[in-house]
């Protein structure tokens, strides 16, 4: 999170933010708004856009207006240039995320189909992970609390498929003694927290003759 103060004005901006509206996430999705969106990780006119993405100012303009509109982009200050006020933006993030819940019919169930062995499965979780984490974020956002997470992320390289298969194995094993040591049903005032654990191939470019890994289901 970065935090500026222009004038008597502290604005914020996110390292990573959810989109979960679907008309905001159409916009984003716009080559040119999504250029616009990054050229504003910094404050900038539409004029000093301008001259940076090629396009005439009353046009950038119009489509800083639709970015504005869904909470994309914000002010940052005006400043006076003669008989005209430059407006100063900035996104609100450096990076987004759009959450399932802006394609909310269609959006992946992990109850539907449950496959420890499925990448099409992982995919589900994944999609809940940013949907809840997303909703989370926000709320707390809202109630300006921070929100009680943690991750890992970290790679390994294994000699076989049976090695990966084993570690797997042991996986499991390691993390259902930990829920059962520290799982209370019946604690009061606790809180259910979401476990979830992945290993995939990389998807960085492989050596020549490895295989990129088992096919997806």
């Amino acid at each position: 999170m970065t935090k500026d103060i222009v004038g008597d004005t502290v604005t914020v901006m996110y390292d990573v933010t959810v989109i979960e509206d679907p008309a905001a996430a159409e916009v984003s999705l716009d080559p040119m708004r999504a250029r616009l969106l990054a050229e504003l990780s910094e404050p900038r006119s539409a004029t000093m856009l301008a001259a940076r993405v090629g396009l005439p100012r009353q046009k950038v303009n119009y489509h800083l207006r639709a970015l504005e509109r869904h909470g994309l982009v914000e002010l940052v200050e005006e400043r006076r240039k003669g008989n005209v006020t430059e407006r100063v933006m900035r996104a609100t993030a450096a990076s987004y995320v759009i959450s399932p819940l802006a394609l909310a019919p269609v959006q992946p169930d992990p109850a539907r189909s449950p496959d420890q062995l499925s990448a099409r499965w992982l995919l589900a979780l994944a999609g809940r992970l940013v949907r809840d984490v997303g909703a989370l974020v926000t709320g707390a956002a809202a109630a300006r609390k921070p929100v009680a997470t943690f991750a890992l992320d970290g790679e390994v390289r294994f000699a076989s498929a049976a090695d990966r298969a084993a570690f797997a194995k042991e996986l499991a094993g390691a993390v259902a003694a930990l829920v059962s040591k520290y799982h209370d049903e019946g604690a009061a005032g606790g809180r259910d927290h979401r476990l979830v654990v992945a290993v995939h191939p990389s998807a960085g470019p492989e050596p020549a003759g490895r295989d990129a890994g088992d096919p997806a289901s």
